[in-house]
């Protein structure tokens, strides 16, 4: 579905959101100060009744001043409104303090993005993530997720899961239907799946391929569970053309990897995986497509998380559209033979075969 086809606003509406963009990190800050602050919290546990600006004040032990500036930038974003002299909160508001997806977001966008975005011309002009320099200093950010602040790596893994973990039950079954007994996952980081799978389907092995830092957070989590029997580790530096990946394995699942990756590194990876797997092998790609989408929103959430990518995470990727990813999947020898859109919040799932292959 094309959401972007037509200018659907009027002049006033157009220059009204140009404001909200012009604003866009002020309105950001403040909504994060009301929430982190506890103001909205305490609004909406008033009811009906609402609660005054001095009230507010004194329950938080912070100045009136300093609510005061926080409230009149709430209430024209919409979070709170006033009717005589008490705030109470709105929709919007209360999806700040309780939406998961909300929350998510923005502790993702301000936690790892914030600082880093401020380099994103110099990211467009260098193609290469300068925005990573807030953070650390790694070639990209996935060697550098285990080495990151508590909170900001909270933060990462809570975002980079959300949008996979209602998925995975859904796509378990679509997986594991063809009697896989031995399956290669890239790109496994803390053994979210690798585990799901391993407690889905009791006959199944699962080999994680990843970094060193990925692998040390998903091995550990692995042990804890007693699940080192069903699922093994080995190092690879997928970006490391030289490196093959190793035979033996019925499928290769990639979830939300292959979208940290420039196109053509993604038919170096692909073509890897075509080298690794006999003719009846498969691969499965789980991706969340911004033009397969149902709601425009969820559109909106994909263009505006691919300048994470650009800024902080490796300068050369994105959540990709499927028009522009699909070719990869050609050009590496692969065909699709299933696809699966709208599971979950945002994913499909792409089930290939090498070309000429026996399905």
């Amino acid at each position: 579905m094309n959401f972007f086809s037509t200018d659907k606003t009027k002049a006033l509406e157009a220059k009204e959101t140009a404001q909200w963009i012009a604003f866009g990190p002020v309105i950001f800050q403040v909504a994060k100060a009301l929430r982190n602050f506890g103001i909205l919290e305490i609004i909406e546990d008033s009811g009906d009744e609402g609660l005054t600006l001095e009230e507010i004040a004194a329950q938080k032990k912070l100045s009136v001043y300093g609510v005061r500036v926080l409230l009149e930038s709430g209430l024209s974003m919409g979070l709170v409104i006033i009717n005589n002299h008490k705030y109470t909160i709105t929709k919007t508001g209360h999806f700040i303090l309780h939406d998961p997806l909300t929350i998510v977001n923005m502790d993702f966008v301000n936690d790892v993005c914030y600082k880093g975005l401020f380099h994103l011309e110099e990211s467009i002009e260098t193609g290469k993530a300068a925005g990573m320099k807030e953070l650390g200093n790694w070639p990209t950010i996935y060697e550098g997720v285990s080495q990151l602040p508590e909170n900001i790596q909270k933060s990462w893994f809570n975002f980079d899961h959300y949008f996979s973990d209602d998925a995975f039950p859904k796509v378990l079954p679509h997986v594991y239907k063809n009697n896989i007994k031995n399956l290669l996952e890239i790109g496994g980081n803390t053994g979210k799946w690798a585990i799901a799978s391993a407690k889905y389907n009791p006959d199944v092995h699962i080999t994680i391929m990843d970094l060193p830092g990925p692998l040390k957070v998903a091995k550990e989590r692995v042990e804890q569970l007693g699940l080192s029997d069903r699922i093994s580790f080995k190092t690879v530096n997928v970006l490391d053309e030289k490196q093959s990946f190793p035979k033996g394995h019925d499928a290769i699942w990639m979830s939300q990897f292959l979208d940290c990756f420039s196109e053509d590194e993604i038919v170096s990876i692909l073509k890897r995986c075509y080298d690794a797997l006999d003719e009846n092998g498969f691969v499965f790609i789980l991706e969340p497509f911004w033009d397969r989408q149902k709601f425009e929103i969820a559109a909106f959430c994909l263009h505006q998380t691919s300048i994470y990518f650009t800024a902080l995470a490796n300068g050369n990727s994105q959540m990709y559209s499927a028009e522009t990813f699909l070719p990869c999947i050609t050009k590496a020898g692969f065909e699709i033979v299933e696809q699966k859109d709208n599971i979950g919040l945002s994913q499909t799932l792409l089930k290939c075969r090498k070309v000429n292959g026996q399905w």
